[in-house]
């Protein structure tokens, strides 16, 4: 009798997730780790210390940064992101420990940079009771973060974490929030393990490319006399450095870089034509009303590049790229809107624009810049008359470092003379507060930065009014042996508003002239080594002493007082009005 074979099999069972039950703090802690999160910066207090009991055992596998202020701990996390390219994340308790956050998130909002940040919360139960340290968090920090969320069970903890990853990293990244109430800290739950997340339905985090868009921005480039490219930080968050250098390499486009945007392409890059803005290089401002199509590529069209929006560019047809499509016609009308991550958008439009060289217009930028050199930039960086420029400083710096550094700025005039002179042979070399312009930004994220990118030099470029607002970071400098090199800029006044209030204000000085105590003594206390530098003879020994000193350094360097940053687009007025002096 011949022998019938079934075909149908014994199911096989899946194997059960392990289950055991953990506190919601303790969850929340491997689900970080799941996420490959090395580095914490953080201040603990009474709603968060569940947390930090959790994380007590986990110290071998994560570093956690104790800040001096929940601020700086949201600056440091910030530098960390951008000199990483990871998520930076932030620990705070609730009430005055997150509303500290506010200035960080917005600033990081505005300057799409990835973070997640933890606040602990009171008990579910004290909510809305006016509770010790109680602060409406979520609606607080609505405005200013990309996806907020309050866990008041402990079993959302893994798939709310994973869900902030995601968000705070995916499409046109930003900050996020988690509040997690003390009871759901403290409460014990069946936990299964951590998942990451790769959707979430109804979020789509890069629009879908139209092939017709990309081919009709070939056309307009291909058929350009004289094209003209803007770049932003897009560029730089999409890792797309080497499809961006391709494009115009092929294309052979003079590019432009807005502050975000700079390192993306080197500085000595012979298309590279310097700096928009306000305070950016003649010619790209200039010329922005003499092309004939724009290309902006990962920027946003702020009011510092554009001046007068009703007279910008008004000649021009307008290609703009973007992973946001929010962003596109909402300052400058586009002709052709390519939406898409830059890092996929450029190839496809590489490969059909037609190899060109523009030399006659590229060479029109070399002569705006020749002007700009004669009537600016020979007498800041290498100046005849007495007293140092923060330009000369600059130089100096670019000379030493070979362009190799991470300069950190913080806000005013120093801030822009270092993104105009400042040497960048590398990507993720330049970190700045470009949206919200947030003095006392720049120590913290130095510290981040450093952090993030601790092969490298760091170098915050600092003026003497933005340093008093967060030097107290020194103290986490100190505990947790982090090499920074602090370059302070010291003019004795808060410049920018100064310069302001000298070109418009008739020369009324209100209330910005600012009195220090010793640097090199404050940093002497935190157990920092440094010097002043009041000559310029002493320069160049001062800067290569900070550089090549083992561990942090503070120099000092006195500046002139009333030394204007040119060129200068003035308010209210188009980039073609800008002044060179």
């Amino acid at each position: 009798m011949k022998q019938v074979t079934s075909n149908t099999t014994t199911p096989v069972a899946e194997p059960k997730k392990e289950v055991k039950s953990l506190s919601g703090a303790e969850a929340l802690i491997l689900s970080l780790l799941e996420e490959e999160v090395e580095h914490i910066f953080g201040y603990p207090g009474g709603a968060i210390m569940p947390v930090y009991d959790a994380l007590y055992d986990y110290n071998d596998r994560v570093e956690h940064i104790l800040v001096r202020h929940e601020q700086g701990g949201i600056h440091a996390a910030q530098g960390y992101a951008r000199s990483s390219g990871r998520v930076g994340v932030v620990f705070a308790t609730s009430g005055p420990g997150a509303t500290n956050l506010i200035t960080g998130l917005a600033d990081a909002l505005i300057d799409s940079t990835p973070l997640v940040c933890i606040t602990g919360q009171v008990y579910a139960h004290l909510l809305g009771t006016d509770a010790f340290q109680e602060a409406d968090v979520i609606s607080i920090t609505a405005p200013v973060t990309k996806w907020n969320y309050q866990v008041t069970n402990a079993d959302e903890i893994p798939e709310v974490l994973a869900k902030a990853f995601y968000i705070a990293k995916s499409g046109r990244p930003g900050p996020v929030l988690i509040d997690i109430t003390k009871n759901a800290q403290l409460q014990k739950f069946d936990f299964a393990g951590c998942k990451r997340c790769d959707h979430i339905r109804s979020y789509r985090p890069k629009p879908l490319v139209r092939k017709e868009y990309i081919e009709q921005a070939a056309e307009l480039i291909n058929k350009a006399e004289k094209p003209f490219v803007i770049w932003g930080q897009g560029v730089i968050l999409g890792s797309a450095e080497q499809e961006f250098k391709a494009f115009i390499e092929k294309a052979g486009i003079p590019a432009a870089w807005t502050i975000m945007g700079a390192g993306a392409l080197p500085s000595d890059h012979n298309q590279n034509v310097g700096m928009l803005g306000m305070h950016g290089n003649y010619g790209p401002n200039v010329l922005t009303n003499e092309c004939d199509v724009l290309i902006a590529i990962g920027m946003r069209f702020d009011d510092r590049v554009t001046g007068r929006l009703d007279k910008y560019a008004k000649q021009a047809k307008v290609i703009h790229l973007d992973i946001d499509p929010s962003e596109i016609d909402k300052n400058v009308k586009t002709t052709v809107p390519v939406w898409g991550d830059c890092k996929e958008t450029l190839p496809m439009l590489t490969q059909l624009v037609e190899q060109k060289r523009h030399e006659a217009w590229l060479q029109k930028f070399k002569d705006y810049y020749q002007q700009e050199v004669d009537a600016v930039i020979r007498e800041e960086l290498f100046p005849t008359s007495d007293g140092m420029t923060m330009g000369e400083v600059i130089q100096q710096l670019n000379e030493i470092t070979g362009g190799e550094a991470i300069v950190v700025t913080d806000v005013g005039q120093h801030q822009m003379v270092a993104c105009r002179y400042a040497k960048l042979n590398h990507t993720r070399s330049n970190i700045t507060s470009g949206g919200l312009g947030t003095m006392g930004f720049a120590l913290p994220a130095a510290i981040g930065a450093k952090v993030g990118a601790p092969a490298r030099t760091v170098v915050a470029v600092i003026g003497d009014g933005g340093f008093q607002m967060t030097l107290q970071e020194m103290g986490t400098i100190m505990q947790s042996n982090i090499d920074v090199k602090i370059l302070i800029l010291n003019n004795q006044f808060l410049g920018m508003v100064r310069q302001w209030q000298e070109l418009f204000h008739d020369r009324r000085y209100s209330f910005v002239n600012i009195q220090s105590p010793d640097y090199v003594q404050v940093a002497k206390g935190y157990g920092i080594s440094g010097q002043k530098v009041s000559e310029r003879e002493g320069l160049k020994a001062g800067l290569q002493e900070m550089l090549s000193h083992k561990g942090s350094y503070l120099l000092e360097v006195m500046v002139t007082r009333e030394n204007n940053v040119f060129p200068m687009v003035p308010q209210g007025c188009s980039v073609s009005e800008i002044r060179l002096q």
